[in-house]
This record gives structure tokens, sequence and C-alpha cells, in this order.
């Protein structure tokens, strides 16, 4: 699987894992020269709290478009160590 935005590769893997519809891949398949630190935070009540990256292509920023969860909660250890996205990244075979 791919994640894709602005035609660039963000994330590959074939270790995915899919939870209510998000395919989650491994922190360790991310492109990090197109991911960007947030200091965004929501809270997900059966996963915890989620952190998030914005994305970076060129000089088009997609704020907080992947998201994580550092310590999920007991339940929901199948996202520990993984990441998802949304807005406009798409997420292909």
């Amino acid at each position: 699987m791919k994640a894709i935005w602005k035609g660039v590769v963000i994330a590959e893997s074939d270790d995915i894992v899919e939870v209510e519809g998000n395919a989650y891949f491994p922190l360790s398949a991310l492109d990090r020269q197109s991911v960007l630190p947030s200091s965004t935070h929501s809270v997900c009540p059966w996963k915890g709290v989620a952190s998030y990256f914005s994305l970076k292509v060129g000089d088009a920023i997609n704020t907080d478009a992947a998201w994580y969860y550092p310590q999920p909660r007991s339940g929901a250890e199948a996202v520990a160590g993984r990441v998802a996205f949304w807005r406009g990244v798409k997420v292909q075979p």
C-alpha cells in the first residue's frame, strides 16, 4: 500500500493494519522528508490521544494530514507505532 499526496509517496508498506476503515502504516514507512511535526492532538474514546503530522511537498503544506497514537489505550494496541492519513492523501495498493 502507498499513501500519496501531490504525486509524492508519503508512506509505503505491505504491513498495513486496517482499523475503522483507515489503513495504518508503520511509522518507519514514512518518508521523513515529507513530514513535519504538529502540536495538534485529539482524543478518540477508545484509542486514546492522537498526535498529528503535517505533510510538505514542495511549497505545499497539508496541515495535520496524518495521525498516530503514541500511547494507545488498552484494546487499541493494533495502532501502536502506526500512522494513518486523511485530508486528500490517497491510500492505494
